[in-house]
């Protein structure tokens, strides 16, 4: 039975409470750890900052020049919206006008009452998601508060990266229920329901899959990816841009979803069923087992502490002292956006350092990809070394890293 998807005003209700949650609990702890006094994010429509649509609840509507501003007091973090957008009471809201010059004057006037030493703003330079703040935006900003104050500006680099990073409990289970949506998706497209063999071509199902996800009323989190990962004598056969979907072929996918404001990613592997078959080859099952157990060598090594690269190294370290076959690691943060600004463990180019975004540590409550690959030969393809790539998704806590919904240890079999 497919899971239940929320309907969209129930999932509204759902993002409401956990961003009051994230507000009231969460964002405190950060700014202290930080140690700024006061964080500003600014943005404009259409061109909104990512932390910034990660503040607001889902249905409001965020019309000309935004302003959030948060602030450290005694008694708490201060909250504040000087902008039109309507946000409830998860904000204070002390401007209702309508001109952006009265909205500089009040951001001005609010910060030199205040005095803050450190004043955060969005401009990241080794995390993507942490550079929001536009250039013009960014010159108004200082403008607005002259010499003195514009002196206190600096980076909001790793409070933005902790809040993008950082997932609730709640939202841990959330995601749970994401990724269980998303792999009844996969395993529709998974079927002879989606794929004729000899007639369905790869691309017929990614659109297949593209045209469920909207069904649901669900966004990709990214363009859905199907590809053959075929011999070279298989390729022969059928010509190196044959891309029909045929018995004997091994089909890899690279799809996820965005719900409940958080996205997935997985990839896992199909095999095509020729006559009289009833599972996968020896060879390809023995390399998915490889796999598995380069999976539960990455869970195995999450410590808090430790950076992206040194994860990387203890992973890729382990796994070729047990022997298994050419292991790779990819791996990257998820939840409020497909490539969260946490540790980057490697790249599938880059296996020994990612400096920088493998510089970044590791906290409780990341999530992740456990994206990786293992390479060996197979019989059945002449012997020839095939590559197998896997991606589930996990979530380290204070109890050790694990798998949100289950993995995948047989070939989907259509």
């Amino acid at each position: 039975m497919f899971p239940r998807v929320m309907p969209l005003r129930e999932r509204a209700e759902v993002m409401r409470a956990v961003l009051r949650d994230r507000l009231d609990n969460l964002l405190p702890d950060l700014m202290t750890e930080s140690g700024l006094d006061m964080w500003i994010v600014l943005c404009q429509e259409d061109d909104l900052d990512p932390v910034f649509r990660t503040m607001v609840p889902m249905d409001s509507w965020c019309p000309i020049l935004q302003m959030l501003v948060f602030h450290r007091t005694p008694a708490g973090l201060e909250r504040l919206n000087l902008s039109m957008t309507d946000t409830g009471d998860l904000y204070d809201r002390p401007w209702r006008g309508r001109e952006p010059a009265e909205q500089w004057r009040l951001l001005a006037e609010l910060v030199r009452e205040r005095d803050p030493q450190r004043i955060g703003i969005n401009t990241g330079s080794v995390q993507w998601a942490a550079g929001g703040l536009t250039h013009n935006l960014y010159r108004q900003l200082v403008g607005a508060l002259g010499p003195e104050l514009a002196a206190r500006l600096e980076s909001a680099e790793p409070l933005a990266t902790r809040w993008l990073a950082t997932l609730t409990e709640t939202q841990i289970g959330l995601m749970e229920h994401v990724v269980n949506v998303a792999h009844a998706l996969l395993r529709e497209c998974y079927s002879r329901a989606a794929i004729i063999p000899g007639l369905t071509t790869t691309r017929d199902l990614e659109w297949c899959y593209w045209q469920r996800v909207a069904d649901l009323g669900l966004e990709p989190s990214f363009k859905p990816f199907f590809v053959l990962v075929r011999s070279e004598q298989q390729r022969e056969r059928h010509g190196p841009d044959d891309l029909t979907i045929r018995p004997g072929d091994v089909v890899h996918s690279d799809v996820g979803i965005r719900y409940l404001g958080l996205c997935s990613d997985h990839q896992q592997p199909a095999y095509i069923l020729g006559p009289g078959e009833t599972g996968a080859p020896a060879g390809w099952q023995e390399l998915l087992a490889q796999g598995n157990r380069l999976q539960d060598i990455y869970l195995g090594e999450f410590r808090a502490g430790l950076t992206g690269n040194e994860l990387l190294h203890n992973i890729l370290s382990r796994a070729r002292q047990e022997g298994v076959p050419n292991p790779r690691v990819y791996s990257h943060s998820l939840g409020h956006l497909l490539h969260e600004p946490g540790p980057l463990i490697g790249l599938p180019w880059e296996q020994e350092a990612c400096p920088g975004r493998g510089d970044v540590v590791l906290h409780p409550g990341y999530a992740f990809t456990m994206e990786l690959s293992v390479s060996g030969p197979v019989a059945e393809c002449g012997g020839q070394e095939m590559t197998l790539g896997l991606e589930e998704d996990v979530v380290f806590t204070e109890a050790g890293c694990r798998v949100l919904d289950g993995r995948l240890t047989e070939f989907h079999l259509v």
